[in-house]
């Protein structure tokens, strides 16, 4: 497996979410490598989207979105959750893509459909967040191609609130894959 750059990062989001469907996540910590193959992502746009936290304007909770590319954006959701996204494009753009599901590769025995489930079965909590994803212990690499990919455009789940940004195809999953979250 071979560690993106930060580069791949640094692009439009649309485009990185589409690119991230395949490749693995990998978070190495207290000796034990966990690796997943990323099936299914969501893309948040900036603070013109009215879904993406950004929206609400540089906060202490999104200025890891407003940094540099590259970088995990972890959050808590409903007092028990954790969610991680990918900082996209360039310093103070605020766009990042929600990581919604893996398939388990090594070390997995937990659910991982779903952003909480998924952070949960990776151990991915807070301590993680702004983590540079070009380190040696928590980052995203390209493998072996599986198959090729058959992606589904669909709309974000759960941003009903966004008004015609819910609408938008921003969720990006592979085709038949029986790890993608059900919506």
């Amino acid at each position: 497996m071979r560690k993106l750059s930060r580069a791949f990062y640094a692009r439009n989001t649309i485009v990185v979410a589409q690119e991230l469907l395949g490749k693995y996540l990998v978070h190495e910590s207290r000796g034990v490598q966990r690796v997943g193959r990323i099936v299914e992502v969501e893309a948040y746009l900036g603070p013109h989207d009215l879904a993406a936290h950004s929206s609400r304007g540089l906060t202490e909770r999104t200025k890891v979105m407003f940094g540099p590319p590259g970088h995990a954006y972890v959050y808590m959701i409903y007092g028990m959750y954790y969610c991680m996204n990918v900082v996209t494009e360039q310093v103070g753009h605020a766009s990042a893509v929600l990581l919604r599901a893996v398939e388990p590769v090594k070390n997995i025995t937990a659910r991982t459909q779903g952003p909480g489930l998924l952070c949960r079965s990776m151990r991915i909590d807070r301590r993680l967040n702004a983590h540079d994803l070009v380190s040696n212990t928590f980052y995203i690499a390209s493998g072996p191609l599986v198959e090729p990919l058959r992606i589904v455009k669909r709309p974000r789940i759960g941003v009903d609130y966004a008004g015609i940004w819910a609408r938008r195809l921003l969720r990006f999953y592979i085709r038949d894959n029986p790890y993608v979250s059900k919506a």
